[in-house]
């Protein structure tokens, strides 16, 4: 593999963040060793969670778009740091260039920690909860995902996904953390981040003595996994 493509702006504080911890995942003594990488940003894709929970198809001319725009401009692999988009992964990948689901990247992640056959908390958006992401591809691997309670996504999940999209992300840690807190208190023996814009306030990586695992650096690890093999 020459050149990653990175489908970003879904948030645009996301796809930077990935592209920062990819640079500092990637084992480089020198700018010439790093990956080359084409940066695709466009924040006017609408919604995902929106548009899925709605029934509309509103986002995929962008994703599209995207893709297209990142082979012709010879992207031989690409990354999506946003969960949520990853439910049109089948019609993405259909176009022509291979695309790491950020779900096996996570399951990769959870195997590496050797958190394997457990129970597991997963925090995203209302789309990715509701419409089970993360639960369709992990469950039949050997997990079982506990996700949020209604309450707690309308409370707190949402809310604080909203603080971070306006930048306003000084007391949605603290939302998180307690989301996570419950889902400890409910038997996740690790938590996943399955939300590419939490990471950039939940930081940790354990909490409450297990491990804390987020789509931003297992996705950056899979492609760093990619083109150094």
């Amino acid at each position: 593999m020459t050149r990653l493509g990175i489908l970003g702006g879904m948030g645009p504080a996301a796809g930077a963040e990935f592209y920062q911890r990819l640079i500092a995942q990637t084992p480089a003594d020198c700018d010439q060793q790093h990956i080359p990488v084409v940066l695709w940003g466009d924040p006017t894709a609408p919604d995902r969670s929106t548009s899925l929970l709605s029934g509309d198809d509103a986002p995929w001319p962008s994703l599209r778009r995207g893709i297209l725009g990142l082979k012709a401009a010879g992207c031989d692999h690409v990354v999506i740091p946003c969960n949520t988009a990853h439910f049109w992964y089948d019609r993405m990948a259909a176009l022509g260039v291979p695309i790491t689901h950020i779900v096996d990247s996570v399951a990769q992640e959870l195997a590496a920690q050797g958190v394997e056959h457990c129970q597991i908390g997963v925090l995203g958006t209302p789309a990715t909860m509701r419409l089970g992401l993360y639960n369709s591809r992990l469950d039949s691997l050997g997990w079982s995902c506990i996700v949020p309670s209604e309450q707690q996504m309308t409370d707190l999940v949402q809310p604080a996904i909203a603080l971070i999209k306006s930048g306003q992300t000084a007391s949605a840690h603290d939302m998180f953390e307690t989301v996570i807190e419950s889902l400890i208190d409910r038997g996740a023996q690790a938590v996943v981040l399955g939300c590419t814009e939490i990471p950039l306030v939940v930081r940790e990586t354990e909490l409450l003595g297990i491990p804390v695992i987020n789509s931003i650096d297992s996705l950056a690890r899979a492609a760093v996994k990619k083109f150094t093999q």
